[in-house]
């Protein structure tokens, strides 16, 4: 019976960091995505506002602040001219930093595009 519990905790001690780095990068990959998707909707968000003000200012101010849950001082917006009736864009990058016990930290850049037809 010991020899069960041994072999037991033996198994559990050499599975134990693959299971902390699975679930860690699960949840670091569910951060990701998330402010992946905050940043496409912020994009969205300012080439709206580009389109209808065509205010390149105004585009940037507006895609920063529909992004609420990341640092607006690390998010950077380029903006296109803006003439009726031809498309503009409004691009977005963002810094993400992950932590994943085991295996290390990183920096991945997340990009987001939007582009919509400029008003009159």
């Amino acid at each position: 019976m010991d020899r069960e519990r041994g072999a037991a905790l033996v198994e559990f001690a050499l599975l134990l960091p693959v299971l902390v780095l699975l679930i860690f990068g699960i949840v670091e990959f569910g951060r990701a995505y998330n402010a992946s998707v905050t940043l496409t909707h912020a994009t969205r968000e300012g080439v709206r506002e580009l389109a209808i003000s065509r205010d390149a200012g105004s585009a940037v101010a507006v895609t920063k602040s529909a992004a609420p849950t990341l640092d607006p001082l690390q998010i950077t917006v380029v903006t296109d001219d803006c003439t009726p009736g031809e498309p503009t864009r409004v691009e977005a990058t963002y810094p993400f930093h992950y932590s994943i016990p085991l295996f290390g930290d990183g920096t991945v850049t997340l990009r987001a595009t939007a582009v919509m037809r400029c008003g009159g």
